[in-house]
């Protein structure tokens, strides 16, 4: 009797043991789906990523040497224009200076002239006075000896301001001769620094079209560095969306599972009522019987009370667990909420402190326009998720630099770009405020910040929008 009740009550221990999948084997499974998701993350990683040298800035060199010629030229042109006005002044002044020098020969031939005649005529006041002629004879000739004083007086200061003229204009030739002198010496060292600085610009050009090779390259630059983080947002959301049909899949494959066990249990209990008041009718008749058999062989007075138990022990039941403890230090993963992320509300949390630089759908100085923002802040700065989601990128990226994107579910991503550090790994789950990078200035950037965005069903919305002022 014993040995069945024992049999029946384990029999029971080993179903309800069976009830419900361990947490172990739940903890494991988790981890094989985030192994799995990381395998195709970095597939498609392989297949989207491309080597491109980052574009060495010579535009402000190119600027600078441009300007300074168009400098030098304009000194250029101002000093030959002050040269043609001094040649043309020099001219005038040796026209003007052989015009008196000619003047001066006409003036000296003059007095000479007087001086001869006066000598070869024997006149001078004296002697016409002490000759003892007519008093009027002596009278014209002292009325014209006056006369050819006054004009020999007159031709010598005329003799003498001609002199000076020619001797102003001797030190204006002089003096001008001198400047244009120094403007020669400043124009040829004007053009010893315009030699210099196109020297300086076409090796400038020639490192500019080295680095670069080739215009059109640059310009398809800004437009590949977008479609790449394109074809990389609509690859994450077909591996997102298979990555939810096979979570749905799976949790509805487990309800199943759950029911079918459920079933089968209760099949199993009802199935062991029935078996267990089967079993205790049965004992109770053959303690009927074996009560009536005793009670015909001896007399009453002599009976011995023979009582049957009417259910097994509870010790042989034992108790039923519900299932089995975990093992002591398992930390299981933070899980996916039952039914999915929920997606983004506006109202969201800055991911960083910082001005807003680049705002989105300006034009870029580099062509094209902003898809996000740019937050300036100090490198090493936490940069905290907006809302909960899991991790489905988190790797470099040309143009961007260290970049991580999480999902939050309804086909809501957001992106922190131009990082220092990742602090989180694909299929990690984040909650609103945890830090998930460092603000850096990696993927070609002058100055630290944080490159973000929000997308939806793959489209860039405005953050600002969404994120508290």
């Amino acid at each position: 009797m014993r040995c069945t009740g024992l049999g029946l009550a384990l029999c029971l221990i080993g179903v309800m043991a069976q009830a419900e999948p361990s947490l172990q084997s739940r903890q494991e499974h988790a981890q094989q789906d985030r192994t799995a998701l990381r395998g195709q993350i970095d597939a498609l990683q392989k297949r989207i990523e491309a080597t491109e040298s980052d574009k060495a800035d010579a535009t402000a060199a190119l600027q600078a040497s441009e300007q300074s010629i168009s400098d030098i030229t304009r000194r250029l042109n101002d000093l030959q224009q002050r040269n043609d006005a001094l040649q043309a002044s020099l001219k005038q002044l040796k026209a003007a200076e052989t015009q008196q020098t000619v003047e001066l020969q006409h003036q000296q031939k003059a007095l000479a002239d007087q001086l001869r005649a006066q000598y070869a005529s024997g006149l001078s006041p004296w002697a016409a006075l002490l000759s003892g002629r007519d008093p009027q004879a002596i009278g014209r000739e002292l009325a014209y000896l006056s006369y050819v004083a006054r004009a020999r007086t007159q031709a010598l200061g005329d003799l003498k301001q001609t002199l000076d003229k020619l001797d102003s204009l001797h030190r204006q030739t002089n003096a001008q001769q001198k400047e244009l002198a120094g403007l020669v010496a400043d124009r040829q060292a004007e053009k010893k620094d315009l030699q210099a600085q196109q020297d300086a610009h076409r090796k400038a050009l020639a490192e500019v079209q080295s680095k670069l090779q080739g215009e059109t390259q640059q310009a398809k630059s800004l437009h590949e560095r977008d479609a790449r983080l394109g074809t990389l947002i609509q690859g994450l959301d077909a591996e997102i969306a298979q990555a939810e049909a096979r979570r749905k899949a799976a949790l509805k494959a487990e309800a199943e599972r759950k029911a079918r066990e459920r079933a089968e249990q209760a099949r199993r209990a009802r199935q062991q009522r029935a078996q267990a008041a089967e079993e205790a009718r049965r004992i109770r008749e053959q303690a009927e019987r074996a009560r009536a058999k005793g009670q015909a062989e001896n007399p009453p007075a002599q009976a011995a009370p023979t009582q049957a138990p009417e259910h097994p022990s509870k010790s042989e039941s034992g108790t039923t667990p519900e299932g089995k403890v975990p093992e002591a230090g398992s930390t299981p993963p933070r899980a996916v909420p039952p039914g999915g992320f929920p997606g983004l509300k506006k109202g969201l949390p800055r991911p960083v402190a910082g001005d807003i630089q680049g705002r989105f759908g300006t034009q870029r100085p580099e062509g094209g326009v902003w898809r996000g923002i740019v937050l300036r802040a100090p490198a090493g700065t936490p940069v905290r998720a907006v809302a909960a989601g899991r991790v489905v990128y988190a790797h470099w990226l040309s143009g961007f630099g260290n970049i991580l994107i999480i999902d939050h579910g309804q086909q809501y991503l957001s992106i922190y770009a131009y990082n220092q550090a990742l602090l989180k790994q694909v299929g990690d789950v984040v909650a609103q405020g945890d830090v998930v990078a460092r603000v850096g200035a990696t993927g070609g950037q002058v100055e630290p910040g944080l490159y973000f965005e929000l997308r939806h069903q793959g489209a860039p919305i405005n953050p600002e929008i969404w994120l508290r002022p």
